[in-house]
């Protein structure tokens, strides 16, 4: 199995930033975590808040801890509340369903990392992580595939 690299962690980082920019998005803060959920890379633009490093890193954490997009964690909350709320309980408040946090994955499939973005709407954010993901040559995994 192949694995995240800083070079590609970078790559994603500077254009989902790149492909924000061209859009006119408010300020952004981007969070590339491998597949132990550990943080290969993040950047905060400047005027993003400072809360949005930690909901981009709980949008990635939950989607490559449940190997599930956080846009399809938000529906199963809408669905199942109850699993959701014990989840986030479980994981500490680590875990946020809300769309931006999009799997990394290799061409065989295999789950990289994650990344996840907070600045814009959540079905915005998901087209930056997915044009930084794109750019360094891996999949994208977003729920809408």
């Amino acid at each position: 199995m192949s694995r995240l690299t800083l070079e590609q962690a970078n790559t994603i980082i500077n254009q989902a930033i790149v492909t924000a920019r061209e859009k006119n998005a408010p300020p952004i803060a981007v969070v590339v975590l491998d597949d132990g959920g550990h943080i290969k890379a993040v950047q905060r633009e400047d005027k993003a808040s400072m809360f949005r490093v930690d909901v981009s890193t709980a949008k990635a954490w939950g989607a490559v801890a449940m190997d599930t997009p956080s846009r399809e964690l938000a529906k199963k909350a809408k669905e199942n509340p109850n699993f959701l709320s014990a989840l986030a309980a479980t994981s500490g408040g680590r875990l946020l369903p809300n769309p931006g946090g999009v799997l990394i994955r290799d061409g065989k499939g295999d789950i990289l990392g994650a990344v996840g973005i907070s600045g814009d709407t959540g079905a915005n954010d998901e087209i930056y992580a997915i044009a930084g993901i794109q750019a360094a040559g891996l999949v994208a995994d977003s729920g809408q595939n």
